[in-house]
């Protein structure tokens, strides 16, 4: 996936424009929002219970390396091939060589974010093997000339039922309609399997994500709301799992705690339609799966957070409740912020993986209101996370000359009382005589605000000076 991050501010802007695009992400305070909330009510012990995880994800990180080791080993002795990519092109040259190999023509495919940070489908497609994705928001987008997912969770949140039921008819021509007909979501459902159902048949390479890979037991764990993630394990006779090492889990038993989490963060489930845990080939006797398994293991710059002040992002489960819950992203949506991880978690993965020097507005792109860290369930403290991302562009002299030389001259009042004072009640003052009816429309060094909305008018008084006529006597 293209990154094009250097373009926020104009996206963003496109996005508060499009009223349908409004519409339809207030799905997300209805969809994901309430749901997440109900879910957790239902955990008498939840702060416990996020306590222990994280508990559990620090202690795999912080021995990282002995447990993906482990994990090799045992994966290794039950047949499944495993592979170590440092860099996203190189996982891509790894699935082409894999699919070469095998003589692989169709591959299917379920939803991954690794495999976009890839641009997997692309790099598959150039080599001559058929892609299709096969979630059903994914598959969608495929169809929309190969758009990209706008949330890591529900890739196609951002289109609403007609709009899909317009790409259906273009792209099914083969299907009967009724004029002026826009069909309920089940008859686009079942149209989207009537197409999917032949390529599942047809496919050679099962290719998926993985939640987390377990090291007691060589395993993949797969969750999904859809079961398409069987279908592209059990058919094919090559399944290929790509992840992240961020991703090793010690034991079933800590997979188990996060497993308490994960859904009720993501979708407001208690537990997930589909959960899968896929432990090498196909064995002697058994009917299903593959009869190759191989597990890529994908740096992507992940290693680069270890041991730094930003190694509390590796315990992302990537569950999407911080964008679900962020009042920026509910209002721009996951294209704004130009790369595969959107939100308050993708303002921080971005700038970290691809450099600050092509991400500069994802770390101003947050309100820190704190809300993402308060519904992570892995407890990622976000807000200061951003800050620091802040801190280091102002370091490095990466923001804009204006907003630097702005900020040494409120700097240099801040550390003077007198004057600080002083000028307070000069500036409330003057805007309190160039507001219309207790507004300011147009501000000068502030167009950024006021070019979209009104700021409120100071009343023509600092907050000392009327603090001090609201302060109770002591004879009172």
């Amino acid at each position: 996936m293209q990154m094009q991050s250097m373009h926020f501010q104009a996206r963003a802007g496109e996005r508060l424009a499009d009223r349908r695009l409004q519409q339809n992400l207030k799905k997300l305070a209805t969809k994901f929002v309430t749901a997440r909330a109900d879910a957790m009510r239902e955990l008498e012990d939840f702060e416990t219970i996020r306590d222990e995880a994280v508990r559990r994800r620090n202690a795999a990180l912080e021995k990282l390396d002995v447990w993906l080791e482990a994990f090799e080993r045992e994966a290794s002795r039950r047949g499944t091939t495993v592979l170590w990519a440092e860099t996203p092109a190189a996982a891509s040259a790894l699935v082409v060589q894999i699919a070469q190999r095998h003589a692989v023509k169709r591959a299917t495919k379920t939803k991954s974010m690794v495999s976009e940070e890839m641009a997997l489908n692309a790099a598959l497609e150039a080599a001559g093997v058929q892609v299709t994705e096969t979630d059903l928001g994914e598959y969608i987008l495929q169809i929309n000339d190969n758009e990209p997912p706008s949330h890591i969770i529900a890739p196609v949140i951002h289109k609403d039922k007609a709009e899909i039921s317009a790409l259906f008819e273009k792209t099914h021509v083969d299907k009967v309609r009724i004029p002026g007909h826009v069909p309920e979501i089940p008859e686009m459902t079942r149209e989207a399997r009537e197409v999917l159902r032949a390529r599942f048949l047809e496919s050679e390479m099962g290719i998926t994500g993985g939640n987390f890979v377990i090291a007691e037991t060589g395993s993949v764990a797969l969750v999904t709301n859809e079961g398409n993630e069987g279908m592209c394990t059990i058919v094919p006779r090559v399944h290929v799992a790509i992840t992240g090492i961020e991703k090793v889990l010690p034991t079933l038993d800590d997979l188990a705690t996060i497993m308490r989490l994960l859904p009720r963060s993501a979708t407001g489930q208690t537990i997930s339609n589909y959960f899968s845990l896929l432990t090498g080939p196909r064995a002697a006797g058994e009917l299903d799966g593959p009869e190759h398994n191989y597990v890529i293991l994908m740096d992507g710059g992940r290693s680069g957070l270890l041991g730094g002040e930003f190694q509390e992002m590796m315990r992302c489960i990537k569950c999407g409740a911080c964008m679900n819950h962020c009042p920026v992203y509910q209002k721009i949506g996951g294209h704004s912020y130009g790369w595969v991880y959107p939100g308050p978690m993708g303002s921080v993965l971005t700038p970290s993986y691809m450099g600050l020097e092509q991400t500069l507005d994802l770390p101003q792109a947050s309100t820190l209101c704190g809300q993402c860290e308060v519904v992570c369930p892995m407890k990622i403290p976000l807000p200061e996370l951003l800050r620091k991302l802040r801190e280091q562009q102002f370091e490095r002299g990466l923001r804009p000359a204006g907003e630097r030389a702005a900020l040494a001259v409120w700097g240099f009042v801040a550390r003077r009382p007198s004057l600080y004072r002083a000028l307070s009640r000069i500036a409330v003052r003057v805007l309190a005589a160039v507001g219309h009816n207790g507004r300011l429309s147009s501000l000068p060094l502030a167009g950024g605000w006021t070019g979209t909305r009104d700021l409120m008018a100071p009343t023509g008084r600092t907050f000392k000076e009327l603090y001090a006529q609201r302060r109770p006597t002591s004879e009172g």
